[in-house]
């Protein structure tokens, strides 16, 4: 589901509503873009973030196969393939935020705290 239908069909906040999107480094690590539903991704500042010169978003058929869910479905925590998380500044001022909750249709509210910390979370402005 998109941030925009969840944030309507839950009455929940779009900007608490987190887009979770597996990229790529330049070197061939995987790192997992957590930006608020109402954000697009800053790719350099991303890269910056993570230390390398390029990241592209991987593309929707291949990310299933990398994190172990649909997009859409995407959670911040726990995926098949570990990947470094960055989460974007403007989501740790909330106590909560909703992401993926394994399927499309499912949304998991977790503390930003505790993604955090259950991660090793970079946190730096990403989002555009």
């Amino acid at each position: 589901m998109h941030t925009a239908d969840a944030s309507k069909a839950t009455g929940i906040d779009l900007h608490r509503i987190t887009k979770n999107l597996v990229s790529k480094t330049r070197e061939g690590g995987y790192a997992l873009l957590v930006v608020p539903g109402d954000s697009r991704v800053d790719l350099k500042a991303a890269a910056k973030a993570l230390g390398t010169k390029n990241v592209r978003l991987m593309p929707f058929s291949e990310t299933e196969a990398i994190s172990g869910y649909p997009p859409g479905g995407t959670p911040t925590i726990g995926h098949k393939t570990p990947m470094k998380v960055i989460v974007d500044e403007a989501l740790v001022g909330f106590e909560t935020v909703y992401c993926g909750g394994g399927t499309r249709d499912r949304l998991l509210e977790l503390r930003v705290d505790d993604v955090k910390r259950l991660t090793e979370a970079i946190v730096a402005k990403i989002s555009a």
